[in-house]
Formats: structure tokens, C-alpha cells, sequence
């Protein structure tokens, strides 16, 4: 009862950017002044095993330097994520144990950890605690290997190689890849709802509809539909739609990513909506030096098959606009999502902003 009479009372005064979202969709969350949860102190990992991300400039290397000690933040960090990883998805006795090895084959294969790294580094810049976010920094990861073991599929982008080593399927066999994304995908939501704790309920309710948001009809699968739909047809794809695949296949995780750290770290709804555009900005962004570091790296760099759009005559960036002009369009979308951070703490939003260098000057 108290939630329809928040509804009916506040409804009026959101005002968020054109799609809506979950801070609207959800009466209390609108409408509620939520404490911030208290701050926890999460215990650092001894053994730092995240290997550091080296930044190549697009344009220039210069503007991405800074005071900010980004190498410390992404050693300790993702070693956090991927400790907590490999806690949450423990090897038990026979049937589960071949799925749960096959889950832990791909989920700890290493990978940039960028995602929980966002999660994170949202929920910090808006007061939150690290340890609030860490939950829901394993679930976006959960996620998104679940994305990359069945985009790997023979059905789905046929590919064999997967963060330098045999993609799932060619590991476990096709029925077991399968489950193994299946489980993954499941658990997520299980790991985020049981392990997140000094958050209202009501915040975490609002994150795991953001995250489920991201990866159905309206997110993941749509960018997917839409590029199988096109890929090897040899028809002309216009900038709108291949902007409408990236978007859902590849920027809308990264959106959740950084709107459930806002969420979870008790933002109000400018923070957040503030965020989400940024987010979004920053995830269009790494598709397009995605296709990029597609047509200029080998195989061994990026560890994973170099030249596969190509191949299947898939419809890219450099292929639309150029290979110059689609560098200047990354730089274009780093500056736009950079501008979203201005009012904030500039000290509270520095990992944000190094993200987002990293992300357009990486070189894998």
C-alpha cells in the first residue's frame, strides 16, 4: 500500500533521459530519499592476479595520463572481482561438477574485468561503499561471459578462440557450453540478491531489474537478433542500425553495469541518469575500438580471431565511415561521456574518467 501511494504522489516529477528506466519504472525508488548504506570495508586480496591494462592512444597517448594511479586501481580491483569470482563459483560433487568447470573455464580465463570495474567505480563516486557494489560487480561479470560463450557458438558467431585459449563450446562440447552460459546467467541473479548486503531492498530490487532489463528483448538480445539478421546478407547497413546493434549488444551491459553501482551506492536520480548517459557513451565507445582493433590487430594481440567481420561480411565502423573517421569518432564519444562527469567529486569520479581513456586507447 505504501508503494501505490508513493506512485501516485511522485510520478510527476521524474524527468530522465528518453528511455525510460528503472528508477522510473519503480514507484519507491522515485520516490524515496534512501540512506546511503553504510560504509564496510572489504577486505583487499592478498595476491594481486589481474594483469594491468596498458593504454594506446587513438590520437594521443598525452591526454590520458594523469595523477590518478589507474594501473594500482585495475591491479586491485579486478584481483578483488576476481577472488570474489572464484569464491562464488565453487566446483561441488558429480552431475553439477562438469557444468561448474565449464562455468569457471570461461568466468576465470582472465579478461579485463571492466564491467565490475565500472560497478564499482560508480557506486564509489556516488558515496557508496566498495563493498555494496562487489556483488553485483561478479553478477555483470557472470553475465557478460555468458554472452561471450554463446556468441561463440557455432549457431551464433562460430568462433574458436576466446581471451587466447579454445572458446567453451570447443573446450566442453556444444550441450555443455550451452548449460554452462545457462547456469552462469541464472546464478548471477542468485550471487546479486543473496550476497548484496547493507543496501535497501528496495535499491537491489531496482538493480537486478536494470541488469535483467539490459540482457532481454530490450538489451543483449535485440543487438544480437538484429546482427545475425544482417550478417553475410550483403545489404547495406546504415549507420542508425549498426548504432542499434552496439548499443544493445554491447553498450547496454555496460550502461547496467554503472547504473546498478549508482543504485546500489545510493545516487539520487540526476547521478544516475547522469551516469547512464555516460555509460552509454562509453559503451558505443568500446564496440567502435572494438571493430577497430578488429581490422588493425592480429589474432595473438587481441586473443581472440582477428578479422572475423571481415570474413563474414559483417557490417563495422571502419567499414561504414573509415578507419580514420571511425578513430575520430571514438574520440568524439570518449569526450561526450566525459562531460557527464562534471558534476561530480572530481576525486570520487577519477576511476570513471580513466575507464573511459582506457576503453578508447586500449589495444586489446
Amino acid at each position: 500500500m505504501m508503494c501505490m501511494n508513493v506512485l501516485s504522489s511522485s510520478a510527476q516529477n521524474i524527468s530522465i533521459s528518453k528511455q525510460p528506466t528503472l528508477l522510473q519504472q519503480q514507484a519507491c525508488v522515485n520516490s524515496l530519499i534512501l540512506p546511503k548504506p553504510k560504509s564496510r570495508n572489504f577486505p583487499t586480496p592478498k595476491k594481486q592476479v589481474a594483469t594491468p591494462l596498458r593504454v594506446l592512444a587513438i590520437v594521443s597517448e598525452q591526454e590520458s595520463r594523469s595523477i590518478f594511479d589507474f594501473n594500482g586501481y585495475v591491479s586491485q580491483k579486478g584481483s578483488l572481482v576476481n577472488k570474489a569470482l572464484d569464491e562464488a563459483v565453487l566446483v561441488g560433487s558429480p552431475p553439477a561438477r562438469a557444468i561448474q568447470e565449464a562455468m569457471r573455464y570461461s568466468l576465470l580465463a582472465g579478461g579485463k574485468r571492466v564491467r565490475p570495474m565500472l560497478c564499482i567505480a560508480a557506486c564509489e563516486a556516488v558515496g557508496g561503499s566498495q563493498a555494496a557494489a562487489v556483488p553485483a560487480a561478479c553478477a555483470v561479470e557472470m553475465i557478460h561471459t555468458m554472452s561471450l560463450i554463446h556468441d561463440d557458438l557455432p549457431c551464433m558467431d562460430n568462433d574458436d578462440l576466446r581471451r587466447g585459449r579454445p572458446t567453451n563450446h570447443k573446450a566442453f562440447g556444444e550441450d555443455v557450453a550451452v548449460l554452462a552460459g545457462d547456469s552462469l546467467l541464472a546464478f548471477a541473479f542468485e550471487f546479486m540478491a543473496i550476497a548484496t548486503t547493507g543496501v535497501p531492498p528496495v535499491r537491489v530490487l531496482a538493480a537486478v531489474g536494470e541488469l535483467a532489463k539490459s540482457i532481454g528483448t530490450e538489451g543483449l538480445v535485440a543487438g544480437q537478433v538484429v546482427d545475425l539478421y544482417y550478417t553475410g546478407k550483403n545489404q547495406n547497413v546504415g549507420l542508425d542500425t549498426l548504432e542499434f546493434i552496439h548499443i544493445h549488444k554491447t553498450a547496454v551491459l555496460l550502461e547496467a553495469s554503472v547504473v546498478m553501482g549508482a543504485i546500489i551506492g545510493g545516487g539520487d536520480n540526476g547521478q544516475v541518469e547522469r551516469l547512464r548517459i555516460f555509460a552509454r557513451k562509453i559503451g558505443l565507445l568500446f564496440q567502435v575500438v572494438d571493430d577497430i582493433l578488429d581490422v588493425t590487430k592480429s589474432s595473438e594481440e587481441l586473443g581472440k580471431t582477428a578479422g572475423k567481420d571481415l570474413a563474414v561480411d559483417k557490417t563495422t565502423y571502419p567499414k561504414l565511415l573509415g578507419l580514420d573517421k571511425a578513430k575520430e569518432f571514438a574520440v568524439k564519444l570518449k569526450d561526450e561521456a566525459k562531460e557527464q562527469l562534471a558534476s561530480f567529486d572530481r576525486d570520487k569520479v577519477a576511476p570513471l574518467a580513466a575507464l573511459a581513456d582506457y576503453i578508447a586507447y586500449r589495444e586489446n
